[in-house]
């Protein structure tokens, strides 16, 4: 096995490169370059069956590019979603959930994706025993349902909360 080891230990060196890189391009303020790199790196981790910190990269990912390129942060975020919920830990997931809705409250303008991101955070939560958490998320769907007029539904997340 002499060549899987130098082999994986190039795949480690080129994910610290480009961790690296993504630092200094945030230093430079160079938002989507940043992105690029964090993504890459977790490309390469995922690669390296290091699911936590391909996660971790592709959330740092999602965050430089809130900046720039907010459907690309999006689906950053996403695929850090996935990794979480894949390794059950479903809190960590929640909370980027709750970080996607908001992309799509100011930045994208699309409240129903909002919407649908913040149930999804609210059923994480509860499913974690995080009542509050989860009360939190469900008074933002009831106040967009109320907004959209949908005022049946909002009128029965008030209730429930």
């Amino acid at each position: 096995f002499p060549g899987f080891s130098r082999g994986s230990s190039r795949l480690e060196e080129a994910c610290e490169c480009y961790g690296r890189a993504g630092n200094l391009f945030k230093m430079a303020k160079n938002w989507s370059q940043a992105g690029a790199a964090f993504s890459r790196a977790a490309q390469l981790q995922l690669q390296l069956q290091s699911k936590h910190d391909a996660a971790t990269n592709f959330v740092d990912a999602g965050n430089a590019f809130k900046k720039a390129d907010p459907q690309e942060a999006i689906n950053c975020l996403l695929r850090a979603v996935e990794i979480y919920t894949d390794m059950g830990r479903f809190t960590i997931a929640a909370k980027h959930h709750i970080s996607i809705a908001e992309i799509y409250e100011s930045d994208l303008l699309d409240i129903e994706k909002a919407i649908a991101h913040y149930e999804q955070a609210a059923d994480y939560y509860k499913g974690e025993e995080s009542t509050s958490s989860a009360n939190k998320c469900l008074l933002k769907v009831a106040a967009y349902a109320a907004q959209l007029e949908q005022f049946p539904r909002a009128i029965d997340i008030y209730e429930q909360v």
